[in-house]
């Protein structure tokens, strides 16, 4: 297979190194124009999207680093580019190091870097890209080193792209049908203005595009992976709302369904709509929006009330019509994952594929649904050595074959109107060594531990992490990355507030939140292993035999794990009864939506261990 428009996925190299050179030397010359002796350029958009337009990816031009998390701080005298860890060896290939030096990126990273700048120095900033708690921060960094802190417009980057800077995306936004939405938008409002007005706000207003896009029954295709439409709102403690979107995304019908309650306006009339609010209250989300917005609501004479984003813990928290679509749309496609998994134990194993023919038959098969969307991400076709990074993102440079007795790692996901997948499988090629077998299954037992965990009401996800850990600690080894991600329903692949990791989360764990289940074990240079499955909060009850009432979780993903790599003696009999009953329960969904011959496979793939 070669690269071809009908897929998804590109595997093009999009930057290069030497882009730093030319264009780190333009932003400069924007710079002294502006005053300024260093410039913060983050990842995040004016949205603060994970996943970015090609528009807004200013780190990417800057820097020529494409990595989703990171930041970079430009002087006139030297470049420093942050790197969230899981990208590390993405960051130094994809930067010249005459140019940019690299470092780990962290939450304290740019506050750092400006705590320690030159004191007297100006440094710049876009604060329609910062939030207001980082700015803060940042202010406060610079007081203490004697630096002054400035926020630019317009942003000296964009002037320094210039022409050649693509256009805004301007995708049309869509209803989505309440069928899959289980809940009116105007039963939403309803909901949340009632809170606001409890707590005395007049509005609120609100930046995030899943929010947007919950809020009002509606999707769009703005940003890559995510059916997300940019734009804000105000919603006010009537219930009402003034939705701001560019007029050539709407489609037909689309004013039908948003009602005569929500008024439609241009992105450029939010400041003038927030001059009704002067000496009013107005929420907004000092870590989700930007500090742009907070300082337009005191430009209007109102009050800004720094609280989360009232659509946060409604939208994570799914309906039951939401889990029962996601629910199927995840057998659907874990019918394809199986179809996928069958071609990577049969064909796959008689002679080497590319990791990007790996990929593309991936999607290939995901695409002979009808009801594909799109991909929730970008597929990770990691091989031997690659499967070690994480987040590997394989491209026409990268690319290698796989070969016999190393492991093949795949994390990928689909889009349906009904739900957003998410699943990683790690896969033998050819017979797989006693070390893989033993850490496959200390990776496993951990990912059957935060399968079956029970847990109170008011535990978080940090409380929850070292179970899925457990084992891997008792043997001396460990992952970098969080253990779970919070998703959405036909909505971002990560989703918060709700996440199971080391870092310390505040949001309690509630029926109808849905996370990602994947430990993993990463040997640098030689292989990876990851087990992911998503599942969802089931609603309290009393254990049989118990006193009080609990939590869980019900699993979501059904497709097999590679029985080839369980060392069967490592696990309980608990364990073996877990991975039992799994297997019977992903030949029950699965096995009727399967041809033939992968179905016959599937009942070796799921027999009893």
């Amino acid at each position: 297979m070669t690269a071809d428009t009908a897929f998804f996925q590109s595997f093009d190299v999009t930057t290069t190194p030497a882009q730093g050179v030319s264009n780190v030397a333009a932003l400069r010359a924007q710079m002294k124009t502006q005053g300024l002796d260093g410039f913060i350029v983050p990842h995040e958009d004016e949205h603060q999207n994970e996943y970015l337009p090609d528009a807004n990816e200013r780190l990417a031009w800057v820097s020529g680093f494409t990595g989703s998390a990171g930041a970079a701080i430009i002087f006139m005298d030297r470049a420093v580019l942050f790197a969230d860890g899981r990208y590390t060896l993405q960051s130094r290939e994809q930067t010249d190091p005459s140019v940019f030096s690299v470092e780990d990126f962290h939450a304290g990273s740019l506050t750092d870097a400006v705590a320690t700048a030159r004191s007297g120095s100006v440094i710049g900033y876009d604060p329609r890209l910062l939030s207001p708690e980082h700015v803060g921060r940042l202010e406060a960094a610079a007081r203490g080193a004697g630096v002054t802190l400035k926020a630019v417009s317009p942003n000296p980057i964009d002037l320094a792209w210039g022409a050649a800077r693509p256009a805004q995306p301007m995708a049309k936004i869509v209803p989505q049908p309440l069928d899959y939405a289980g809940k009116a938008s105007a039963d939403k409002r309803a909901e949340i203005a009632k809170t606001l007005k409890s707590h005395g706000i007049t509005a609120a207003l609100i930046t995030a595009p899943s929010s947007l896009a919950w809020l009002f029954n509606i999707r769009g295709g703005d940003v890559i992976r995510s059916p997300l439409p940019l734009g804000q709102t105000i919603l006010k403690n009537d219930g009402s709302a003034e939705l701001f979107i560019e007029p050539a995304k709407i489609s037909e019908g689309l004013l039908e369904w948003l009602g005569n309650e929500v008024s439609v306006k241009g992105p450029d009339e939010v400041e003038a709509s927030l001059q009704a609010f002067k000496g009013q209250s107005v929420l907004i989300d000092g870590q989700l929006s930007s500090a742009y917005w907070m300082q337009a609501i005191r430009d209007a004479g109102a009050t800004p009330i720094a609280a989360d984003d009232p659509c946060l813990l409604p939208r994570a928290c799914k309906n039951a019509v939401e889990i029962a679509g996601t629910k199927a749309a995840h057998i659907r496609d874990g019918a394809l994952l199986s179809t996928f998994l069958y071609w990577v134990a049969t064909e796959a194993q008689e002679k080497p594929f590319s990791e990007i023919e790996i990929a593309q038959k991936l999607e290939s098969i995901r695409r002979s649904a009808s009801d594909l969307k799109d991909l929730s991400f970008d597929t990770i076709s990691g091989f031997g050595p690659h499967g070690a990074l994480p987040h590997y993102k394989v491209n026409v440079q990268s690319d290698i074959k796989t070969g016999q007795g190393n492991l093949l790692l795949v994390d990928s996901g689909a889009q349906f109107m009904d739900g957003t997948t998410d699943v990683t499988r790690t896969i033998a090629i050819g017979e797989p060594s006693a070390e893989h077998r033993r850490m496959f299954t200390l990776v496993l037992k951990g990912h059957i531990a935060l399968a079956t965990v029970k847990f109170p009401a008011g535990t978080v996800g940090t409380q929850l992490d070292a179970f899925a850990r457990q084992f891997l600690w008792a043997e001396g080894f460990d992952y970098d990355h969080g253990t779970g991600h919070g998703v959405g329903v036909y909505l971002g692949v990560h989703e918060g507030p709700q996440r199971i990791s080391k870092a310390l989360n505040k949001y309690a764990l509630q029926p109808g939140m849905i996370v990602s289940n994947e430990p993993g074990y990463y040997k640098s240079g030689d292989y990876g292993i990851r087990i992911e499955n998503l599942q969802f909060v089931t609603e309290p009850s009393v254990p049989e035999g118990g006193e009080r009432p609990m939590l869980g979780f019900e699993n979501l993903t059904w497709a097999p794990i590679d029985r080839n790599l369980i060392e069967v003696a490592m696990l309980s009999e608990a364990e073996r009864l877990y991975m039992d009953l799994y297997h019977a329960r992903v030949l029950e969904l699965v096995g009727p939506l399967v041809s033939p011959e992968v179905r016959a496979w599937l009942q070796e793939a799921c027999a009893p261990l």
